[in-house]
């Protein structure tokens, strides 16, 4: 079985619960961020939906057609679906490359949600109508494929002309981002039970393997160096940096930190 072969057909089948559930736990992360003074973040995740509507309504549904839904308006749904996964994504990436102080607690918070939604609209939801929402992937995932070639490669090439260790990219934890991003909210999705319904488990292990590959873990390396660019002039709060870095100098800087520091946590 040649799993990166065959069709894709991502599906979600979910009540109305799930989507009002889900409004109100983006509000709270939101709130979350912006109570910690974590400014970029919510603005990066925000940016994260808008980008993921464009390419979810715009070269999907209105390109591509390969968009579909049953029990709903498709535009409102996928307004939601974007804003959702696209800032939940994001800031999961952003506070991971970003080695954020408290990474682990705004990670924690997300994932549990991903796992408790699903439950919580199957136990409580049962009353309210159905979505079905599903896209084929055939005649896209090459592009993505490019893509994500195309970044890596540079990354690479990045790397091979720096002499200076320190200002090297950090390419297998970028990987390890970009994979275990979209495969957390893939494997909640499926075992919450709205990820892939009525397929068997070939088409569902197919679908949580290469999405998991391929979708977020594209973006891994551009959204590193959107990170930098903007960081090397700019605080988390949103106020100009005092020291003026060059690009590999904010690369060295943030190489330099730790990921777990006791002593920065407050």
């Amino acid at each position: 079985m040649n799993l990166l072969a065959t069709e894709v057909v991502a599906k979600r089948v979910f009540s109305h619960l799930y989507i009002y559930l889900d409004i109100v736990f983006l509000v709270a992360l939101l709130g979350i961020l912006i109570w910690k003074k974590r400014y970029l973040t919510v603005l990066f995740g925000v940016f994260g939906g808008i980008l993921y509507m464009i390419v979810d309504y715009g070269i999907f549904h209105l390109a591509m057609h390969s968009r579909h839904i049953e029990g709903g308006n498709l535009f409102a749904v996928l307004l939601w679906m974007s804003l959702s996964y696209g800032i939940t994504n994001f800031v999961l990436i952003w506070t991971w490359i970003a080695k954020d102080k408290r990474t682990v607690e705004f990670t924690v918070f997300i994932l549990v949600w991903w796992i408790a939604a699903p439950m919580l609209a199957q136990s409580f939801g049962n009353g309210l109508p159905e979505v079905t929402i599903w896209r084929e992937t055939k005649g896209y995932h090459g592009y993505m494929a490019l893509i994500l070639f195309a970044g890596y490669t540079g990354a690479i090439i990045y790397n091979l002309l720096q002499k200076d260790k320190d200002k090297r990219f950090p390419i297998l934890r970028l990987l390890l981002i970009g994979i275990a991003v979209q495969f957390c909210w893939e494997f909640s999705l499926l075992t919450g039970g709205i990820r892939s319904d009525g397929f068997g488990w070939e088409q569902k292990l197919n679908t949580i393997v290469v999405n998991s590959l391929l979708e977020t873990n594209l973006g891994a390396v551009p959204i590193y160096c959107i990170f930098i660019a903007v960081t090397q002039r700019l605080n988390e709060n949103l106020k100009k940096r005092t020291d003026k870095l060059t690009f590999t100098q904010r690369v060295s800087e943030l190489n330099s930190i730790k990921l777990i520091n006791k002593k920065q946590a407050k």
